[in-house]
């Protein structure tokens, strides 16, 4: 009786985070297609691919824990969906900055005038540029 609720707990969170994944694929799509400049549409790349990737990844974990047709494999199709989640989050971030600070190297400028640039006082007070 126990295990039956817990799986449909684990099966409605599951089902409840995949959907959550789908609107941040919407609104990071949204965004690519009304943002200005590229640095705002690096923002909503990175959104789509934290909350749309590695968010529905946990929640297919999730659907496979409490899944019985599975069997013993749906332990390793959870650690395979948390693994991947996890590459996901430390990867997302770290090539969008790079992207960024590669547009911002090539002098890749936003359309509006910048209000406050914090590497280039950075570079300006003598820290290091790589």
């Amino acid at each position: 009786m126990v295990n039956a609720v817990i799986d449909h707990v684990l099966l409605y969170v599951g089902m409840t985070l995949v959907s959550i994944g789908a609107a941040y694929d919407v609104i990071a799509g949204i965004g690519m297609i009304r943002f200005p400049n590229f640095y705002v549409r690096l923002h909503a790349a990175t959104i789509g691919a934290v909350g749309g990737a590695a968010l529905p990844l946990v929640g297919v974990a999730l659907i496979a824990l409490a899944s019985d047709q599975l069997g013993s494999y749906r332990f390793g199709v959870c650690m395979v969906c948390l693994l991947t989640a996890v590459a996901i989050l430390i990867t997302a971030p770290t090539g969008s900055h790079i992207l960024a600070y590669a547009a911002y190297k090539a002098r890749a400028s936003p359309r509006e005038p910048c209000v406050h640039d914090a590497l280039r006082n950075f570079i300006k007070e003598g820290g290091e540029e790589e």
